[in-house]
Parts: C-alpha cells; sequence; structure tokens
C-alpha cells in the first residue's frame, strides 16, 4: 500500500463518517417521525450487540478431540462466562457502560482462575 492510497482511504473514510452523521439533520422531521423508525431505532441496539456478541466467540480452533488443557477451550468458556454475567448486569441496571466494564474484567478473571487452576 502506498502512502497516497491511505490518505485517499482515510478521507474516504472520514467523509462517509461525516455524510452518515449529517444525514440526519438533512431529513425532514416528517420522515424521521414514523413508527417504523421509531421501532428500528429502539431495536437496533440490540440487534446489533448480540451480532457483536456471536460474531466474537472464538470457537473456529475448537473440534471433538479438544482437551479440557487446550487455550481455545479457555478462551470460549471465559467470553461465555462474561457475556452471561454481562446479559444479567445489563438486565438488571440498563447501564451499558457498566455492563462492558463487568464483561471486561469478568473475562479477564475467568481466563486467569483458567490459567492458574488447570496448569
Amino acid at each position: 500500500m502506498t502512502s497516497t492510497y491511505l490518505i485517499l482511504a482515510t478521507f474516504a473514510m472520514a467523509g462517509v463518517t461525516f455524510i452518515i452523521r449529517a444525514l440526519p439533520a438533512l431529513i425532514p422531521k416528517k420522515l424521521l417521525d414514523t413508527p417504523w423508525l421509531h421501532r428500528l431505532n429502539e431495536s437496533l441496539p440490540l440487534s446489533v450487540m448480540v451480532l457483536l456478541i456471536l460474531t466474537s466467540l472464538s470457537y473456529q480452533q475448537l473440534s471433538a478431540t479438544t482437551d479440557i488443557y487446550s487455550t481455545e477451550l479457555h478462551l470460549l468458556l471465559a467470553q461465555i462466562g462474561a457475556l452471561f454475567l454481562v446479559l444479567l448486569v445489563y438486565h438488571i441496571s440498563r447501564q451499558l457502560l457498566i455492563s462492558m466494564i463487568v464483561g471486561i474484567a469478568t473475562l479477564n478473571g475467568i481466563l486467569w482462575l483458567l490459567s492458574n487452576w488447570l496448569v
């Protein structure tokens, strides 16, 4: 990749980001107040979070012969444990930032416990 390509790609990404952020100000209020757009606005964050979580789970290296001491299995178990705790904390508190912090701490804590316990 040349530096010209990287500069053009950066400007293209900045332009797309600007257009996406400026678009709601350019759309008439009448179109923004439709019921289907309100329903989409309510359900879209949860849908995006579910897709991000499902694509981030690392189960690609697992097979039927994976032993209990493999790091891939430890990572998957830690991710699933952190996922359940994040869902529980979010369901109780409705605070996304707190849920994210709990998830990161839980993921690292479970990985630390599994690496020290099963060594």
